[in-house]
C-alpha cells in the first residue's frame, strides 16, 4: 500500500535509501550519488520533500525548494523505475503543489521527461536561464 508524507527538509530521511532511490530512478545519472557530503547537503537544505512509500521501502520523491508565497522549484522529481506508470510522479507533483500553496510550482525537466510534464497538465515556460557553476557571467 502507497503511503505519501510530506517533510519540512530532507534531512530526515536515511541518506543510503536517498541514494538507493536516485540509481533506481536513473536520476541518479544527473545527480552527485557518489558524492555523500554534497548528496546529503542536498537534502538537508531541500525546505520541501514529499515522499512515497510501498511498505517501507522508498519508491518516490520529490525534492524542493520553497518560499511558500511566491516560486515552488521542484529539483529532484524521482520515482523508482519499478514503480513508474502508476501515477506517483504525478501525486509526488500534486502534493508538492499543494504544501507550496499559494506558490507557483517550478521545474527544469530531465531529458528522459520532457514528454511527461505536458501529459499531466504542466506548461512549458521558454525563457528559463541557467548559469552553471564553472561558467561565468559575462
Amino acid at each position: 500500500m502507497l503511503r505519501y508524507e510530506v517533510h519540512a527538509t530532507g534531512a530526515q530521511l536515511p541518506l543510503d535509501d536517498v541514494i538507493e532511490l536516485y540509481r533506481a530512478s536513473t536520476l541518479g545519472e544527473r545527480r552527485p550519488v557518489d558524492d555523500q557530503p554534497r548528496m546529503r547537503l542536498l537534502m538537508e537544505k531541500a525546505n520541501l520533500v514529499v515522499t512515497a512509500h510501498d511498505d517501507a521501502l522508498l519508491v518516490g520523491l520529490a525534492r524542493s525548494l520553497s518560499d511558500y508565497c511566491y516560486a515552488t522549484y521542484l529539483s529532484c522529481l524521482a520515482v523508482r523505475q519499478s514503480h513508474q506508470r502508476k501515477g506517483i510522479g504525478r501525486e509526488l507533483i500534486r502534493r508538492t503543489q499543494l504544501a507550496g500553496s499559494p506558490a507557483t510550482l517550478i521545474l527544469l525537466a530531465a531529458p528522459k521527461a520532457v514528454d511527461y510534464y505536458p501529459r499531466i497538465g504542466m506548461q512549458q515556460h521558454l525563457s528559463c536561464w541557467t548559469l552553471k557553476p564553472d561558467e561565468i557571467l559575462l
